[in-house]
């Protein structure tokens, strides 16, 4: 790092700061704040004034001391290293500097990153003569149990290999690769450094068109999210946002989980740190840290570390995404994100917006979801980053500024209902409020991975809480006794839908996660029993005796006493079904209305 230029404080406010004599520096350079050498970034030049966003705390900082340029933007270190750590808004390691005795951040620690002095055992892919070019991959390293890091030439490099390392253990600091081009030599090491607000460059965008599956069925099966899609899940305080991002952490079929916390609570920071590093991956049962990296920064964390925590996650997404494998982002929550960004606007005394946020708010929400997507790689190989967002609207008002912005950009929208969540409905989804735009992209997927009748049962499941919904209007003013009785029936089924279906237990241990067939049995079962009882009542047979108690609880509970030794479990119920029908219509053929 080179400190070649020098600037001099003429002005502090928090974690804005001004420097002139910048007349040499660039937009968004990283910056050295005072005799502490803080981290900064410049976000605005006129002439010789510079303004500086500090990512420390800058309690101390006094007028006149230097600012110091670095010569580059704000990068993170990608290597290995990663994985199953735990780094601030800015890549720095919580864990690390725990070690060192500290309870908090210290200023002017400086940017430390990935461990750069253990050993990594390294096999080399190439050999002297060999040209690479951009996002080949030279070398390899078993990160984790889980995952294999591919080093990778940096994107907008390339050259014929002139020097190579034999295969052993080295330190990401060692070159491994020498390139050589028009004369001059490039020595590649097992990192490299990447700008965070500049998104990786890929050959090209694909079509998205497979399910992200998460075990869940309410998101599975009702608001399916896309690898390579983004989704929002706005809810107010206690809805389950954390939850229900820790069940699409743990259960997700995402090769790697990179889980931002910026500007949560610290108590709530502090479950997730304790409680990720125990889990144990049900698929591999391994533990979920070794494909997971944890962000995090808590509300009492300089407040512009907040701002840049999600470009930090983003950019390492990105860089797994180049290896080949399908990640997914976890930012909880966006809506303290952009609370730093009203902090830092207000500081830099900028026209206010709709509640206090920068008209640029939407831009920069976009910014961030759009570097989602389902892509092929410079290596030719495919990979996806899914972005999903939980957004904290004050008293759960979806019509507030992040919420309405979010959901300009979003794929999918998976809106919480804090009456659901008080009456202990989980996960609080609202089937009428929320939605998914990949449900005709993934109509194919379904069609050849689990069955072409699927999203016609979603369909008809969602006509049927649609129905219920206007049928409530009606019992709330005249009461349920006069409806007739297939609109009854309408009701008790959607009560089947919600219960038996919809809300999922994520602490038992059969419904925690169900997979698509066992979704599409269920389906499948409720379906029989609202097909065959509203055969029943068409017949004139009266609903007291279509109802049986006994058949609709065995329904709602399957989800339950599903047992996977039992392979016939849903036939059994299926069977009980038609031969309770079975017996109530040739009881009403033979003995007529007196029934």
């Amino acid at each position: 790092m080179t400190n070649f230029k020098a600037g001099n404080i003429v002005y502090i406010n928090g974690p804005v700061v001004r420097a002139n004599n910048m007349s040499g520096f660039t937009m968004q350079e990283m910056v050295m704040v005072g005799n502490k050498k803080l981290i900064g970034e410049i976000i605005s030049l006129e002439k010789d004034l510079a303004t500086i966003q500090v990512y420390e705390e800058t309690s101390g900082l006094k007028a006149k001391e230097p600012v110091l340029g670095t010569g580059r933007p704000l990068s993170v270190k990608l290597g290995p290293g990663i994985l199953g750590n735990i780094f601030d808004g800015i890549e720095r390691p919580l864990s690390k500097i725990y070690e060192k005795g500290e309870s908090f951040i210290p200023e002017g620690i400086g940017l430390i990153s990935i461990d750069e002095e253990k050993l990594w055992d390294v096999r080399i892919k190439v050999k002297v003569g060999d040209y690479l070019k951009g996002g080949d991959v030279f070398a390899e390293v078993q990160e984790t149990s889980m995952i294999l890091h591919k080093i990778m030439i940096p994107p907008f490099l390339k050259g014929r290999v002139v020097e190579v390392k034999k295969d052993g253990s080295y330190t990401i600091e060692e070159t491994l690769v020498v390139l050589e081009e028009e004369g001059k030599t490039y020595p590649l090491k097992m990192y490299q450094e990447w700008p965070v607000r500049l998104p990786r460059p890929v050959k090209k965008r694909l079509p998205i068109g497979r399910l992200l599956i998460t075990g869940q069925r309410v998101i599975d099966t009702f608001f399916p999210l896309a690898k390579g899609g983004t989704a929002a899940i706005p809810g107010g305080f206690g809805t389950g946002k954390t939850i229900t991002q820790h069940q699409l952490a743990k259960w997700s079929d995402a090769d790697i989980i990179v889980y931002i916390g910026c500007g949560e609570r610290g108590n709530e920071m502090t479950e997730v740190l304790e409680d990720f590093p125990k889990l144990i991956d049900p698929r591999t049962e391994k533990p979920l840290m070794d494909r997971t990296v944890l962000i995090a920064n808590t509300s009492n964390m300089p407040v512009a570390a907040r701002e840049a925590s999600i470009y930090t996650g983003i950019t390492i997404a990105e860089y797994f995404r180049d290896m080949g494998y399908n990640v997914a982002i976890m930012a909880d929550s966006t809506s303290r994100w952009a609370e730093a960004l009203r902090e830092i606007a207000g500081r830099l005394e900028e026209m206010p917006a709709e509640e206090g946020y920068p008209a640029y708010l939407a831009s920069r929400l976009a910014q961030f979801y759009e570097r989602a997507g389902y892509v092929e790689n410079l290596n030719g190989t495919e990979g996806s980053i899914t972005v999903i967002g939980a957004v904290s609207p004050a008293g759960g008002d979806f019509s507030e500024p992040v919420t309405a912005s979010t959901k300009r950009v979003v794929g999918a929208f998976l809106a919480l209902d804090k009456e659901l969540a008080y009456s202990r409905h989980f996960p609080a989804i609202n089937w009428l409020l929320s939605y998914s735009g990949y449900i005709k992209m993934l109509r194919e997927w379904f069609s050849e991975n689990v069955a072409p009748d699927m999203l016609d049962l979603r369909s008809k499941m969602m006509r049927i809480l649609q129905e219920e919904s206007k049928l409530l209007d009606i019992v709330k003013l005249v009461g349920e006794d006069v409806l007739p009785d297939d609109q009854k029936l309408i009701l008790e089924i959607a009560k089947v839908i919600k219960v038996g279906f919809l809300q999922q237990n994520a602490y038992h241990r059969e419904d925690s996660y169900v997979p698509l067939e066992r979704q599409y049995k269920m389906l499948k079962v409720i379906n029989r029993l609202y097909d065959r009882a509203f055969s029943c009542v068409k017949k004139g047979i009266p609903l007291s005796k279509v109802k049986n108690d006994d058949v609709f609880d065995q329904v709602i509970r399957m989800k339950y006493n599903y047992s996977p030794e039992n392979s016939g479990f849903f036939e059994e119920i299926l069977k009980k079904i038609d031969d309770y029908y079975d017996g109530i219509e040739s009881k009403y053929e033979k003995e007529g209305a007196s029934i």
